[in-house]
């Protein structure tokens, strides 16, 4: 299970990757992964969506240019494939940033994206963890907590149980233009119409030329109280602390001081990345041009690798 997650997500950089390598634009970059990790069955969001306490499925999604500060993002679509395309309209077709529900997926439709039935989403590993998260009555973890216990060697890389998870993307162009973008279905089991920090801009999505691009997963609400994505891009720009130590401090301190677990990617207008994380991992990919991808799952080596490149 850990190389076919491996696998996944070097297509979802490859699809980031292929636009750089043409010159293209930051956004796009950013855009393109995330539709690759939308519809993986692999990933909560788009295709791969946990339940709600109802049986449905409730998705959010947000995406912000740094070179112009544009933003766009959607709560609580339900029939839309790829969330990320629609925020993507919101920010380039509406002089909204936030739309949700109904009015959402009706604008969706004006647009031409793509609805999809509600069986398109009913992955059955999805469905079998919302049984299992019905009758364990349990609180929730993340996809990114605690390896599996349950012996069975095709269970997932971690948490077999997947109660939360978010999918991300950053970027820096060659043009020094830095992009971000967020996707999520949300937390197996949750209440219908809860959001967390995927649409929220300056908590789970921001991007500035002038400091960093970030994308984060984890608890959302300890994310939208800390205003995290920001609070990072804050920290580079105004108390201008590298990016290492300003995404480090903001994971393993801030957010852990009020009980938050997750992580961030996150880069800089330099091209620096950081991907810090209090969780026992998170799964994720790097490339630089004319270097290899990197992936990787757990704390180890690639991340020595990416704290000295």
């Amino acid at each position: 299970m850990e190389r076919i997650y491996h696998q996944a997500l070097r297509e979802a950089i490859a699809a980031g990757e292929a636009i750089l390598a043409q010159n293209g634009q930051a956004i796009d970059a950013v855009t393109a992964a995330v539709v690759a990790l939308e519809n993986c069955p692999l990933f909560n969001a788009g295709h791969g969506s946990v339940y709600t306490a109802d049986g449905l499925h409730e998705m959010d999604a947000s995406l912000m240019d740094g070179r112009t500060l544009a933003a766009g993002a959607v709560a609580g679509v339900s029939t839309v494939g790829n969330p990320i395309l629609l925020a993507r309209a919101v920010m380039e077709k509406t002089d909204c940033v936030l739309m949700s529900g109904a009015g959402a997926e009706r604008f969706a439709r004006e647009c031409g994206i793509e609805a999809r039935p509600p069986e398109y989403f009913a992955t059955p590993h999805r469905l079998e963890q919302l049984q299992s998260a019905r009758q364990a009555s349990a609180v929730a973890q993340l996809d990114h907590d605690g390896a599996s216990a349950t012996g069975n060697p095709s269970a997932d890389p971690i948490d077999p149980n997947r109660k939360f998870g978010t999918v991300g993307a950053v970027a820096r162009d060659q043009f020094g233009n830095l992009a971000a973008a967020t996707s999520t279905g949300g937390m197996t089991n949750k209440r219908p119409g809860r959001v967390g920090d995927s649409p929220i801009i300056g908590a789970g999505c921001y991007a500035d030329n002038g400091s960093v691009a970030v994308s984060a997963t984890g608890t959302g609400e300890h994310f939208i109280r800390t205003v995290l994505a920001y609070d990072i891009a804050a920290c580079v720009k105004y108390g201008k602390l590298p990016l290492n130590q300003a995404a480090g401090q903001a994971v393993m301190e801030k957010l852990g001081a009020i009980g938050g677990r997750g992580g961030v990617i996150a880069i800089d207008h330099d091209g620096n990345l950081a991907m810090p994380f209090n969780t026992s991992g998170m799964y994720r990919a790097w490339v630089r041009q004319h270097q290899k991808p990197v992936t990787a799952i757990f704390a180890g080596p690639a991340e020595e690798a990416l704290q000295g490149q």
